[in-house]
C-alpha cells in the first residue's frame, strides 16, 4: 500500500488524519515540523506528502521548495493542507511546488480523491 508522509504540527489534526488514512490502508509516516518533514522525506521516500503550510521551524512553503529542489525528492507529489482557503493561498502553494491543495477542516472523501489521483500518476 502507498506510503504517505503527514507533516502536521497540530496534534488533533495529526491524530485524526493518521487514524483515518491508516483505516484506508495507507502506511503513515509522521513529522511534526517542516525540518523533520524534509528529513523524513529524504530518508523514507514516501509515495506522497501531505504538507501543512503553517509549521514551526521551517514552514510548509519553504519545506516544499526545498524538497522540490532536491533530485531525490522532487518527484514526490505534495498536497498542501491549509486553513487559508483564498485563491492566492492556492496560487502560493502551487508556486512553491505543491501538486495539489486542500483546505482545513479536511473533507476526507475529497482528500482521498486527490491522494488517489496523484499516486496513480
Amino acid at each position: 500500500m502507498a506510503r504517505i508522509l503527514l507533516v502536521e504540527d497540530n496534534e488533533m489534526n495529526r491524530d485524526m488524519l493518521s487514524r483515518r488514512l491508516s483505516k484506508k490502508g495507507f502506511d503513515l509516516i509522521i513529522a511534526v515540523d517542516g525540518e523533520e518533514g524534509i528529513e523524513k522525506a529524504k530518508s523514507e521516500l514516501p509515495d506522497l506528502i501531505l504538507m501543512d503550510m503553517s509549521l514551526p521551524k521551517v514552514d510548509g512553503w519553504q519545506a516544499t521548495r526545498t524538497l522540490k529542489a532536491k533530485q531525490e525528492t522532487q518527484a514526490i507529489p505534495i498536497i498542501a493542507l491549509t486553513a487559508h482557503a483564498m485563491a492566492e493561498d492556492k496560487d502560493k502553494a502551487m508556486e512553491a511546488g505543491c501538486d495539489d491543495f486542500d483546505t482545513k477542516p479536511i473533507e476526507m472523501d475529497r482528500l482521498l480523491g486527490k491522494i488517489s489521483a496523484l499516486i496513480a500518476g
